[in-house]
């Protein structure tokens, strides 16, 4: 069994050389290969990393210099992050599904120097915006083609020119690392839509993996499933954790792979976002439908024993008399078959990076699948909170990661943050870091409180930001403003898509405009029957098409309705200043937005 990281070691580099030396014959990684998984040891693990480092090094990186990675989670994600940060460079991560001018602002905000792009269509994106990122010298493929003028090279020849040096020379750069150097730029969105740099420091993730060694959460023996996109937090968190506590970890970012993958690898544990939860659960009820009545009928009266169970597991006791033998019973007939979809062997699943249903969390437990919800932000380097084994309550986030300071303001009940996984600031923007981090306390913008036993129960969002069930980021009020700036009917939109799977839009039109067209194209009635007139979705349905042409998938309109009257102050809907009462406005039509995600989630 590998040894837990010693207190004593303050860097990604000293983690990763502290692993190596401890584990090095011990399986790190495995990677699908055609129908095969590739298993890769520490050792080996190493040995790109130092390549990859060195060839960085080779091209002229600096010491805390940006490189940026544009891919998918795949197992060259990790090395290239682990390469970056051994040659004392600062990870910039940007998600693939991003556009490229997205990635020019992320690009020239941070003074990224070298990209790393996982294929010929990231390159592309780069190579369609080259004239805005003026300081990128070189862009890695992983699996593209390098260009005839140098400026794009393969990976292979990035190791190339790392193999040549040698492994004092790397060790040396490991070493030359300090605890309050950059090691990442994430960049999430603000309310304004620009995307903010939060720093990360060395010292922030060597806090986190500790910190969750210590919690004995995750073991040297796991086998964890990695698919997470580790260009956002909780997948690098579940990264630094590998390299702490030294366990294997099988890599594969494809969604569509995910439920096959899980067969085959048969892990301990395995980290997701909720809306992953939500489309297991509907293929199960689907499946269980689709058996027949008396297959569903089964199915539905296994759930119910199971919940008994549940709630007496929860209450640290154990079933018994006729209830132990029906829950064998469901168990043999039902949950095994749920669980062996898993591989059979998973201890728990682990659940962040947006709110999960409490009824999701009982419908799992009850077929004896355990989710440990956690919480935590960006700036706080993914985890500050988790549900522990022994330890948990569904409805709440778990108790604070060992060193993470918790307050709660009491004015408002807003959490309140300090510890060492906070960040160092938002890059470029002081004035914005100072309005978070006050006297050391991060404000996170939630609103909770805890319960008798010490768990936190986020209660509320003190912001406006979305964020959709599967942990993005989207701010409504600069889709709300592009709208406005595109379609001349609209009068107000409201973006909604907070803990849901996908966004929508309520529409309220401008009277005098909707009334002018309607008189010109024969739609007869008043304000309220014109706007119900199909000729009047499909005038503004273009609208939406072109709005969505300018933002990523996870940003886009999916659904839209057009109110039936415009919003005023006079109905309470704006303030007097006219800005939007947002929650006020979502009570309101509470139906019509309920009704735009019925049966997404199905019902047993």
């Amino acid at each position: 069994m590998s040894d837990p990281v010693a207190p004593e070691l303050s860097t990604i580099p000293e983690v990763l050389l502290h692993r190596l030396a401890v584990s090095a014959d011990a399986n790190a990684y495995s990677y699908p290969v055609g129908s095969t998984w590739k298993q890769v040891t520490w050792k080996q693990f190493g040995d790109q990393v130092r390549q990859a480092a060195m060839g960085l090094r080779a091209l002229g990186l600096q010491h805390e210099e940006r490189v940026a990675i544009l891919s998918g989670t795949r197992f060259e994600w990790i090395v290239a992050d682990l390469a970056v940060l051994t040659g004392a460079g600062a990870t910039t991560t940007i998600y693939p599904s991003n556009l490229a001018e997205e990635c020019a602002y992320i690009i020239v905000d941070s003074g990224t120097r070298f990209v790393i792009a996982e294929n010929d269509d990231q390159v592309a994106k780069l190579a369609r915006v080259r004239e805005a990122i003026p300081q990128v010298s070189a862009v890695i493929t992983f699996d593209g083609q390098p260009s005839a003028d140098g400026w794009v090279i393969t990976w292979a020849q990035l190791l190339e020119k790392g193999a040549r040096a040698a492994a004092a020379d790397w060790e040396a750069v490991c070493r030359s690392v300090k605890p309050h150097d950059i090691a990442t730029l994430i960049y999430t969105s603000g309310t304004t839509g620009k995307p903010k740099g939060v720093i990360l420091t060395h010292d922030c993730w060597v806090y986190e993996g500790q910190a969750i060694a210590d919690m004995k959460l995750l073991l040297p023996d796991d086998l964890q499933y990695l698919w997470l996109p580790l260009a956002h937090s909780f997948g690098k968190v579940l990264e630094v954790a590998q390299l702490t506590i030294g366990f294997q970890t099988a890599v594969d970012g494809r969604v569509d792979k995910l439920v096959e993958n899980l067969n085959q690898v048969r892990p301990t544990f395995v980290a997701a976002v909720p809306r992953i939860f939500e489309k297991v659960y509907n293929k199960l009820v689907d499946g269980a439908k689709k058996g027949g009545a008396a297959r569903f009928a089964i199915f539905k009266w296994a759930i119910a024993v199971g919940r008994q169970v549940s709630v007496l597991t929860q209450k640290g006791q154990q079933p018994s008399g006729l209830l132990a033998l029906q829950y064998r019973l469901a168990e043999r007939l039902v949950f095994a078959r749920v669980k062996a979809r898993f591989g059979g062997r998973l201890r728990f699943f682990v659940s962040g990076s947006a709110p999960l249903s409490r009824e999701m969390s009982e419908f799992f437990h009850a077929a004896g699948l355990l989710i440990l919800e956690g919480y935590g932000l960006t700036e706080t380097s993914a985890a500050s909170f988790v549900n522990l084994p022994h330890h948990f309550a569904f409805g709440t986030v778990g108790p604070p990661l060992p060193g993470t300071q918790v307050k709660i303001a009491p004015e408002d009940g807003e959490i309140l943050l300090k510890g060492r996984g906070v960040m160092r600031g938002y890059h470029n923007l002081p004035e914005v870091t100072a309005e978070t981090i006050k006297d050391g306390w991060l404000h996170t913008g939630d609103i909770g409180e805890f319960d008798a036993t010490g768990l936190l129960r986020i209660t509320d969002r003190k912001k406006d930001l979305i964020k959709t069930s599967g942990g993005k980021y989207v701010a409504p009020q600069a889709i709300e403003g592009q709208f406005k700036m595109i379609c001349p009917y609209v009068s107000q939109s409201v973006v909604h898509g907070n803990n849901r799977n996908f966004c929508v839009m309520l529409i309220a039109l401008d009277r005098e405009e909707i009334l002018a067209w309607a008189k010109q194209n024969g739609v007869a009635g008043d304000y309220a029957q014109v706007v119900k007139d199909p000729r009047t979705h499909a005038l503004i349905k273009p609208f939406v098409q072109q709005l969505n042409k300018g933002l990523a998938s996870y940003e886009s309109v999916k659904n839209f309705a057009i109110l039936p009257r415009d919003l005023s102050e006079a109905e309470g809907d704006l303030t007097p200043s006219l800005k939007l009462k947002r929650k006020v406005v979502e009570g309101r039509f509470k139906d019509l937005l309920d009704g735009f995600y019925a049966g997404n989630v199905a019902e047993v």
